[in-house]
């Protein structure tokens, strides 16, 4: 089973690539004020920021003819020469996090036919959360109108002997680095080298093992009859959803002899290992924001325990958390955001006409094997890391 392959990826030929590369849309959605930091920071020269739509400006008049604004710098930038393209290549990464440690990597091309997000599908590649078709719309109209892709998708596979990223980590020294810089408000450090050649044939062979029927036994006992799974969605679920309807609905006007080869068919993720000692597993938190506390001490107090019970599974104590919050909110006004960060919810929680449920820790050992006999987690269940530990825009790849 072939999932994952080299591809050509674009790199920003920028003097100043800690301007260029931006977080992921999906972070900081109730602190505007990051994004006008990540504005400043960017300046006038290129950057990525003006090839995506924050969600933190979604009900703003920002997003106002955001998909044609995108489409339009895609293509100025084209233009202009802002991109090299390393051809027919992975890419192998290494991020140094806010609290130093390294978290490996590896980019690649994810074959869109080997992956769904439908419950009860059996595919290759599947999400380890529910997702909300209301949400693919906006992202579905701007790949529409887009010429390239910027991934913040993160993949994870269960590479217990680390066959993948561990040969690359050693190769260092015979790669060609391609960047190396520091990530803009605190986001780190990333560096990547392009893996090609004898090396890339290598990793090619290690990442196609992991589908092996009898490894997957091995791994997974019974369960894995619901299988092969050898790859989940960590993060970006909705964003490589949007890609998989998007392929969907051109696919039938495409030429059959071009459908095995057609860029849209493919969507870059960066592909990681669940094993990784620096990927850590939060809890995303719920905030109601502009509601009548009055009711709120009193109610928290009564339920907490539904969410607090290390005992329920993952899925259980956020399907509670998330019955609390709507009953709340129809009983008293307001909505929900979710948050990332004890800290920040707390915060944001304490602010008036607002109040916080914090979840508990989330343990990532099993993830794979509860897809498999369960299927996918409740939405927003789980975050990999910190708001400033997730994927920043930064190689782009051409899907038309």
């Amino acid at each position: 089973m072939k999932i994952m392959h080299p591809a050509d990826i674009l790199i920003p030929k920028v003097k100043d690539m800690t301007a260029w590369s931006v977080v992921a849309c999906d972070q900081f959605t109730s602190q505007p004020e990051y994004w006008a930091a990540a504005e400043e920071r960017a300046g006038n020269g290129p950057s990525a920021l003006r090839m995506i739509l924050p969600e933190a400006w979604l009900k703003t008049p920002r997003a106002e003819g955001a998909e044609k604004r995108i489409a339009e710098t895609m293509e100025a930038y084209l233009d202009r020469g802002v991109f090299q393209e390393l051809s027919d290549c992975f890419l192998y990464l290494e991020r140094v996090q806010p609290d130093g440690r390294i978290r490996r990597g590896l980019m690649a091309a994810l074959d869109l036919e080997q992956y769904d997000f439908v419950p009860g599908n059996r595919a290759g590649v599947r999400a380890t959360e529910g997702t909300v078709e209301e949400r693919l719309p906006p992202r579905i109209r701007i790949r529409s109108a887009a010429a390239l892709e910027m991934p913040q998708t993160m993949v994870l596979m269960d590479d217990r002997d680390d066959r993948v990223l561990g040969p690359l980590e050693n190769a260092r020294h015979r790669m060609k680095k391609v960047y190396d810089f520091d990530l803009m408000l605190g986001g780190g450090r990333v560096s990547g080298w392009r893996v090609d050649g004898a090396l890339r044939d290598t990793v090619q062979a290690a990442l196609d093992s992991l589908a092996d029927p009898a490894l997957q036994r091995e791994k997974y006992g019974e369960a894995a009859a619901n299988g092969p799974m050898p790859f989940a969605v960590g993060d970006g679920n909705h964003s490589l959803a949007a890609a998989k309807r998007f392929w969907e609905r051109i696919r039938e006007g495409i030429p059959k002899e071009e459908v095995s080869a057609h860029p849209a068919r493919f969507s870059l993720v960066e592909v990681g290992n669940i094993h990784e000692s620096a990927l850590d597993f939060e809890p995303i938190h719920r905030v109601v924001f502009d509601t009548d506390t009055s009711d709120w001490d009193t109610d928290f107090s009564a339920h907490r325990g539904e969410w607090e019970d290390v005992s329920r599974t993952i899925g259980e104590r956020v399907n509670a958390a998330d019955a609390f919050c709507r009953a709340y909110i129809a009983a008293h006004g307001g909505h929900v955001d979710y948050i990332h960060g004890d800290e920040t919810a707390r915060e944001l929680g304490d602010r008036p006409g607002c109040g916080a449920v914090i979840l508990p820790p989330v343990e990532k050992d099993g993830l794979f094997y509860s897809v498999l006999t369960g299927g996918a987690l409740p939405r927003k269940s789980f975050s990999m890391g910190h708001a400033e530990d997730k994927r920043y825009y930064l190689e782009c790849r051409r899907i038309r």
